[in-house]
């Protein structure tokens, strides 16, 4: 019996979904943005040409052509009418509700059974995986075929907007930002489709952030006394952090009462680096299900 159940937990994970691979992005040197002002253009400005979009805080999905997947490879189990007229091509990008709308995006599409309120998402694509040419070459081939199906309203793609200079990705960057944005990609014009991370595709915010995973909690004190007055966490191996540290700010009274689960990876920002190597003023943002 137990050669039974063994052999048939061997055969679910042989038939699992591989993780896609796809692109992933580094992060844009905040110590640039600061120069990167209507008042004072930089001469040198890197990112000249390169292709502009928001940054969806959504979840990242993969279209294989036939299903969708997590980063992890993990079937997403949307509708069938969600995806039953999309291409027989791949596509890359983020399943979204709405900006700063994260906690309730996660809790429709994460779900095994799904319901009515997937009518309210939509697929931002920010790439075609197996198209040829530069990003706008490849982001062409699904706008060509959404032409010809005009009744798909599941599939956007995301737009794009080519930099002039240092005044152009400020102004943009800031409309972002005044709109609630999580902040901006800029991605070379001419790369092809590369997996894992490069320096051709770059998400930029003021702040940065990073994930790690809570290991336990310190007490509250004065009026937090009897809640949870920060996390302890450890820093996932890809974010630069080598030891522990807090997370203690960001935490609203209802997540102190109920902190997320040790074990549970959550996200936070900061604001560079100590010199001791650790975050600076970390803040809580969210718990990441999906991570890692």
């Amino acid at each position: 019996m137990k050669w039974g159940v063994c052999l048939l937990w061997l055969a679910s994970v042989a038939m699992a979904d591989p993780p896609p691979n796809l692109f992933l992005l580094e992060t844009y040197p905040p110590e640039r943005l600061k120069a990167l002002s209507p008042d004072k253009p930089v001469a040198d400005f890197a990112l000249t040409g390169w292709w502009l979009s928001e940054k969806y805080d959504g979840m990242r999905a993969y279209w294989d052509g036939e299903k969708l997947l997590s980063r992890q490879g993990n079937v997403i189990h949307a509708p069938d009418w969600f995806t039953e007229q999309w291409p027989s091509f791949a596509l890359d990008g983020e399943l979204w509700l709405e900006r700063q709308a994260f906690a309730e995006t996660m809790s429709i599409v994460r779900q095994t059974e799904p319901d009515e309120r997937w009518r309210q998402v939509t697929f931002q694509v920010f790439d075609v995986p197996n198209a040829p040419g530069g990003l706008t070459q490849r982001l062409a081939r699904l706008t060509r075929f959404l032409t010809q199906a005009p009744s798909i309203s599941s599939l956007s793609v995301v737009k794009q907007i080519q930099l002039k200079d240092s005044a152009h990705f400020k102004q943009l960057f800031s409309r972002l930002q005044e709109k609630g944005a999580e902040g901006a990609v800029v991605r070379a014009p001419n790369q092809s489709y590369l997996s894992g991370r490069s320096d051709q595709a770059l998400k930029v915010k003021l702040h940065q952030e990073a994930e790690c995973q809570v290991q336990g909690y310190q007490p509250g004190r004065g009026r937090l006394e009897g809640m949870v007055g920060s996390l302890r966490c450890e820093p996932h191996s890809d974010s630069g952090f080598d030891s522990r540290f807090s997370v203690g700010s960001g935490l609203t009274d209802a997540q102190r009462k109920t902190p997320p689960k040790v074990g549970a990876w959550i996200t936070f920002k900061y604001y560079g680096r100590t010199r001791h190597g650790k975050p600076r003023f970390p803040v809580f943002m969210r718990v990441r299900p999906d991570f890692p």
